[in-house]
């Protein structure tokens, strides 16, 4: 190694594990921060240049199931894969992926790389890790006032897609009007995947962000509906229609903690569970055998390998706490809330809720977005509802438009109080609901691993 680099990569893995033995973080983003401070090529030279295989997931929503799943697949099939599983996925935390993995001379494990990368940082990302496989799972509206209209998000996506070499697998959601019409003129090796059932399993509603074709901008039809603007279109004024699948769900069963379902794969047919409930579910499963198909590798343990995939942190992830229950569900977007809400629907839950939003940065500052979401799909079983973080007040008033009695909802500032609060609603034997942003999320989060309610953020 050239010294400069020698140095990034010893200070990188210092900052990481300094700030875990001081409890100032879980070391999936300041190791990359430090080491790009030193050598900005580090992750060129540890990877991309270096030739080590790589995998990247994009998407406005799925992105850490997705690659937990993958991680599992390639496993499963005898490939030691890592991945930044702990959803640090802006280039400091692909860069602290590969840090944190290389030995002291800078070399990565034999097998591959699962990065999940934000969009907006993906044309950064991509040129320096010179992936075998690009992903992009859907587009949703999503911090608006961050990454501007999905116009925007998927002209840059697409710009990434015509820079791939022709070897470069690039698997999208046939699904998804607006990911399937990316670049139409790319010669490379493309691999397509969606639902493929007889019924819908969602409507279009106010929250559907993606209806109108991207060639001619004519609404679509729509034979069949899965999940927002996700389903099964074709475009009357030009004949626009989804592309074939090359992997099919062909059934689906979702209870209420887990999904079953049936994926055709090439000639194969694949029965599969997977401990994680939500049409959402069915679409990160068929994404992740798809990147299967991009990398040649066929998914012989799908069947075992998933079933033993437990949810990604915050991702209704569950924490027994004596005899009750507290479910943390991350979301960020109209979509990601409608999905979890339907996901918690198939329970009957939730009844006793905490919910969280702030605006800081990453989280985004405009929140009119909350009046898409369909909170009234939930407001009838609400018994209690504890509101926090900075935009508290918005989500108050939201849920009270909705039909939520503003009796039951209480208003409290600050994160560690309000779960003290909404936790002690919570009967012997019951559950308490968390639905979050990503700042609040991370700070319940922490607040419950102080208390030894959940483990440390980990990537994998």
């Amino acid at each position: 190694m050239k010294p400069r680099l020698a140095i990034a990569l010893v200070a990188g893995k210092a900052a990481g594990s300094l700030a875990r033995r001081l409890g100032k973080g879980d070391g999936t983003s300041l190791p990359g921060l430090v080491a790009r401070r030193i050598e900005p090529g580090v992750l060129r030279s540890l990877v991309g240049q270096a030739g080590v295989p790589a995998v990247v997931i994009t998407g406005s929503n799925g992105k850490t199931t997705t690659s937990r799943l993958v991680t599992a697949l390639l496993k499963a099939e005898g490939i030691d894969a890592r991945s930044n599983s702990g959803g640090a996925n802006l280039v400091q935390g692909v860069t602290s992926l590969a840090v944190s993995n290389a030995d002291r001379h800078g070399r990565l494990p034999v097998g591959m790389l699962v990065a999940e990368v934000d969009e907006g940082t993906l044309a950064k990302v991509v040129p320096e890790l010179a992936p075998r496989a690009v992903l992009v799972l859907d587009l949703f509206r999503d911090q608006l006032d961050r990454y501007g209209e999905l116009h925007a998000v998927a002209a840059a996506i697409e710009s990434v897609a015509r820079s791939l070499p022709q070897d470069t697998a690039w698997v999208v959601n046939a699904d998804d009007p607006s990911v399937a019409a990316l670049a139409p003129e790319r010669t490379g090796r493309r691999v397509t995947f969606g639902l493929d059932l007889d019924h819908s399993t969602d409507r279009i509603t106010r929250a559907a962000d993606s209806i109108r074709c991207p060639r001619c901008r004519s609404d679509l039809d729509y034979e069949h509906v899965y999940l927002s603007h996700l389903g099964s279109y074709r475009c009357p004024s030009c004949g626009l229609r989804r592309p074939v699948l090359d992997v099919a769900v062909t059934a689906l069963l979702v209870g209420g903690a887990e999904t079953s379902l049936t994926v055709q794969v090439g000639s194969s047919e694949l029965v599969l569970r997977v401990p994680q409930a939500g049409v959402h579910i069915a679409y990160d499963v068929a994404a992740a055998l798809a990147v299967m198909v991009g990398l040649d590798i066929p998914p012989v343990h799908a069947a075992t390998a998933l079933v033993a995939v437990q949810p990604a942190f915050g991702r209704l992830e569950t924490a027994h706490i004596g005899d009750r229950r507290i479910v943390l569900g991350f979301v960020k977007n109209p979509t990601s809330y409608n999905t979890t809400l339907q996901a918690l629907g198939f329970a009957g839950e939730p009844r006793q809720l905490l919910i969280a939003a702030s605006n800081t940065k990453v989280d985004g500052e405009d929140f009119a977005w909350l009046w898409d979401v369909d909170f009234e799909s939930a407001a009838a079983r609400l018994e209690h509802v504890t509101v926090t973080g900075t935009r508290a007040g918005d989500l108050a008033n939201r849920l009270k438009y909705a039909g939520v009695d503003p009796k039951s909802i209480t208003v409290i500032s600050s994160a560690s109080r309000a779960l003290d609060a909404a936790f002690a609603t919570i009967a012997p034997g019951g559950r308490l609901t968390i639905l979050a942003g990503y700042t609040p999320t991370l700070e319940l989060r922490s607040v419950m691993n102080r208390r030894g309610w959940v483990g440390p953020l980990r990537d994998a």
